[in-house]
């Protein structure tokens, strides 16, 4: 399990690295998946639960905002 701190750092090497899509993305996701699965954050939007976890879900955002579909 990763603290939020590691799960940012490894998304900022993601995005620094010269890796090339869709490799990028895969890893992305991989981040979004740990997260889900670490922090049990819902497949639906829970407006409670992100009240109570904001920088959780303000860290998964940033991972999906990033990924190119």
């Amino acid at each position: 399990m990763q603290s939020l701190a590691e799960i940012n750092q490894a998304y900022e090497e993601i995005i620094r690295g010269i890796a090339k899509e869709p490799f990028r993305s895969r890893s992305l996701a991989d981040l979004m998946d740990e997260m889900e699965w670490t922090y049990k954050v819902p497949i639906l939007r829970n407006e409670s639960w992100e009240g109570q976890n904001r920088s959780i879900i303000a860290l998964y955002r940033k991972i999906s905002l990033s990924r190119e579909l």
